[in-house]
């Protein structure tokens, strides 16, 4: 089963163009949709399987190590939903590249799923880099300025994050001889003194992934990248990309290679919490839509990372819950701020106004989205962020939980500024005759809204149901 998540991409590639006709070429779109339907019903019938035991995990050897357990299959889910819908969209907004674009988005669900499935470091690292470069040549497309300006600044930072993680690869492999999951936690655990070169390793592993994860300091790049291309594009990146690229490599390493290293889970935890007060102070004063969404995302990933940075079972379903609704409400929000931008031709906020009485399904799902943002039951967003907290309380970072808490107060402080701005008030005359998005943007953003209620409404049974088996 595992190697289905690398195959079923590759195959779908070799179909399209080894048999390339242009009559071929229109069923691009529904190659890229089987595909991710596909990978989400595995994942469902991985999910059945694992059903009588969550910590156990489906593995196969060959050429390279791939297992999958709960954790990881809640990602595979959230990359096969999010390609689904980047898809829908690029199907209504620009359907004469939709050819092209179905490849990359194949050939990063190859990389993405690779980062998930891998359980040695140097195998990470490739599949980290097949996802980066994909993502910059999606980012280009645009062939605009800002658009170039962005994949510029992405694969800039990314080729200083490759050198970091290489180094620190190469550093790892000649002082333990392995670079497995498994092999490097043991040999860690095992070691009585961190020699220098050993700190150095860490040093770059954990500067490389901040970068590629988009963590402050080093998330210059996240706004130009978020902002800069096409709608689809945007959803794909804030989505998805850069926390299967970066935010997961983190959290699997926390999980099963520095369980017991705790300056590790010390400077992650305060990387994140920094993250989570400066993306939010900076989102604050963006007058740009979409940049005000990317310094939200740095500031919700922060939450992701403090929660696995505990160290605890509790932080780690916390972290991984508040990876698949950051997905999926970031994402909404990214629909939605799209289809604002395709039928007013504005990003600006202080150029828009009153769009509720005519963009009603964009309007209504946008709150849905940033009040799950905020962490407001019984929406989605609320469960993982009191995991999260309650988490970082059990474990004594008091302090960063406090924290956590009173940063969703400016979370819902700036979308009140957007949602005013953008949606309430009264419509000026600019903008009386403007309709509702197509049919793209409005299925995908109910699809999203639906997703985000209904996790909020059913998780406390979840978690009911894992309380009664023990596991938390």
């Amino acid at each position: 089963m595992p190697t289905l998540f690398l195959l079923i991409p590759f195959i779908g590639i070799v179909l399209l163009n080894l048999f390339y006709t242009k009559k071929l070429k229109k069923l691009a779109f529904g190659t890229g949709i089987l595909v991710t339907l596909i990978q989400m019903f595995m994942v469902c019938a991985i999910v059945f399987q694992l059903a009588g035991n969550f910590f156990t995990a489906i593995e196969i050897k060959y050429f390279i190590n791939l297992s999958i357990d709960l954790y990881a299959a809640i990602i595979l889910f959230t990359i096969g939903l999010i390609a689904f819908i980047a898809l829908i969209i690029r199907r209504h907004s620009d359907n004469e590249e939709i050819f092209n674009f179905t490849q990359l988005i194949l050939i990063i669900m190859i990389g993405m799923n690779g980062v998930v499935m891998v359980t040695d470091i140097f195998s990470l690292y490739v599949f980290l880099e097949v996802t980066s470069i994909a993502s910059f040549v999606l980012i280009a497309k645009k062939k605009e300025l800002l658009a170039l300006n962005g994949s510029f600044k992405y694969l800039l930072m990314s080729s200083i994050a490759t050198l970091m993680i290489l180094t620190a690869v190469a550093i790892f492999f000649m002082t333990f001889g392995t670079l497995s999951y498994e092999g490097l936690a043991a040999q860690l655990s095992a070691t009585a003194e961190v020699s220098s070169q050993i700190v150095l390793a860490i040093i770059f592993l954990v500067t490389g992934l901040s970068i590629k994860a988009g963590l402050v300091p080093f998330h210059m790049w996240v706004p130009d990248a978020y902002s800069s291309p096409s709608a689809s594009v945007s959803v794909l990146l804030a989505g998805i990309v850069t926390k299967a690229g970066g935010v997961y490599a983190i959290l699997r390493l926390l999980m099963d290679v520095f369980p017991q290293v705790v300056i590790i889970q010390e400077v992650f935890a305060f990387i994140g919490i920094v993250s989570i007060v400066v993306g939010a102070l900076l989102a604050i004063g963006q007058k740009d839509f979409k940049k005000m969404l990317a310094y939200s995302s740095i500031s919700q990933i922060g939450y992701i990372i403090v929660g696995a940075a505990c160290g605890s079972p509790l932080g780690f379903l916390g972290a991984f819950l508040h990876f698949f609704n950051h997905a999926t409400f970031k994402s909404l929000l990214f629909v939605n701020a799209s289809a604002v931008e395709a039928q007013t031709g504005y990003k600006d906020l202080d150029k828009l106004q009153g769009l509720a009485g005519r963009m009603k399904i964009t309007s209504w799902t946008s709150v849905i989205a940033f009040l799950s943002t905020a962490g407001i039951p019984p929406l989605s967003g609320f469960w993982s962020k009191v995991i999260i907290i309650v988490a970082l309380w059990q474990v004594g970072f008091i302090p960063y939980a406090v924290i956590a808490l009173l940063a969703s107060i400016l979370t819902l402080a700036y979308f009140l500024i957007l949602q005013r701005k953008v949606f309430f008030g009264k419509t000026s005359a600019e903008f009386e005759n403007t309709k509702e998005a197509n049919k793209g943007f409005t299925s995908a953003s109910m699809i999203l809204a639906i997703i985000t209620v209904l996790v909020g409404i059913g998780f406390p049974f979840i978690l009911n149901f894992l309380m009664n088996k023990g596991l938390f």
